[in-house]
């Protein structure tokens, strides 16, 4: 492997390239990588940052917990030096309110862009934000000792950094509810067998089985694997007859690229 390039290093989140493989590490183990509004502007930033060449981005977190969700200095009347807190988020106009929790999705929702496949190599506590960062990506590799749990519920809140969706769409609406509503964990036999996990890895090779799938998703030419997520990701929300329209129209762009015909 080539050395590592780093693009971004700020407020708990590190940004490296190499070549064609970005990696997004969570970097505050101290705190099992709680989450902060300033970390969330930093994932933002990373995936603004990422070079066009990149083809598939590896979200992991340092140390033992992946993320342990948020700070809960979120909650205090002080909050975060320089934010507002939360509660005076809450007694401002819900117009504000709403625009701040939409600038907070935004760290979680680039990672289903097409034009990349994004893999969240997952160990230790994944809770909250902390889940719903992992549900953000297209694909999880999970260590034999994950713990996935979504506890906003349990605190008189909702999951709201756009985790409802894929966490429906992976296991059912009966299941997505019965996790929400408990708060309970959710450990690696069942999210693999569930459709959570792609795979399920002892700890210590959780990094390399991260690379492996990374090569292995770089085989593929890179136009023929942007419009087959197109499809897939598509294909939730299109009827039978639609989707076939959609696969025939890809199909034929691919089929014009390869015989070297422009529109």
């Amino acid at each position: 492997m080539t050395s590592l390039d780093s693009v971004l290093d700020k407020d708990g989140v590190r940004l490296t390239v190499d070549d064609a493989v970005a990696t997004v590490a969570l970097t505050n183990p101290a705190k099992r990588n709680a989450q902060s509004p300033a970390l969330w502007r930093a994932l933002t930033e990373a995936g603004r940052a990422l070079p066009g060449n990149v083809r598939v981005v590896v979200l992991r977190g340092e140390g033992k917990s992946f993320s342990a969700g948020l700070d809960r200095q979120a909650f205090t009347p002080e909050g975060f030096d320089g934010e507002p807190s939360f509660l005076d988020m809450a007694r401002g106009p819900e117009t504000e309110l709403d625009a701040t929790i939409a600038e907070y999705q935004e760290a979680f929702t680039w990672w289903r862009r097409n034009d990349i496949v994004s893999v969240a190599a997952v160990q230790g506590h994944a809770i909250g934000a902390g889940f719903q960062l992992a549900l953000a990506c297209d694909l999880r590799i999970v260590a034999e000792d994950v713990q996935f749990a979504m506890r906003e519920t349990s605190l008189g809140l909702v999951p709201d950094l756009t985790g409802t969706h894929p966490l429906v769409n992976l296991v059912g609406y009966a299941r997505a509810l019965e996790i929400c509503a408990t708060g309970r964990f959710v450990h690696a036999a069942e999210a693999e067998r569930t459709g959570l996990a792609n795979l399920v890895v002892p700890a210590d090779e959780l990094d390399a089985a991260a690379r492996d799938l990374a090569g292995a998703l770089l085989a593929a030419p890179r136009d023929a694997v942007v419009e087959t997520k197109a499809l897939l990701s598509g294909a939730v929300s299109r009827g039978y007859e639609e989707q076939r329209v959609a696969e025939r129209a890809a199909q034929g762009r691919r089929l014009r690229d390869l015989a070297g015909i422009t529109d």
